[in-house]
């Protein structure tokens, strides 16, 4: 949710994420689990702490955040969805051709 944040504009590099507990109250999960998440961006280097004031995004986050999904979409997403190409005998081109009509 934050790097989705974080991607789309929505907290900006510097900007202040809410606390563990606002997350735990909102996505109703214990507080626990959503620090664990905080931890994995703070470990990522996404995140930093000021101590006493709460989670900060820090500059380059958003570049970080994107070259990471760009991986992962990468070397999960393509490889699932030129699986199903081929089982459904989807040639380049007419994948690239739908490619070109969703963007349009």
């Amino acid at each position: 949710m934050i790097a989705n944040d974080i991607l789309s504009g929505a907290v900006e590099e510097e900007g202040q994420v809410p606390s563990t507990n606002q997350f735990a109250k909102v996505l109703q999960i214990n507080p626990a689990t959503a620090a664990k998440g905080i931890n994995l961006l703070v470990d990522e280097g996404i995140l930093y702490k000021k101590r006493g004031v709460g989670m900060f995004v820090r500059q380059g986050a958003k570049r970080l955040v994107r070259e990471k999904r760009r991986a992962q979409f990468a070397e999960v997403e393509l490889p699932r969805i030129l699986q199903e190409a081929r089982a459904l005998e989807i040639d380049k081109q007419e994948l690239a051709n739908m490619i070109l009509k969703i963007q349009e």
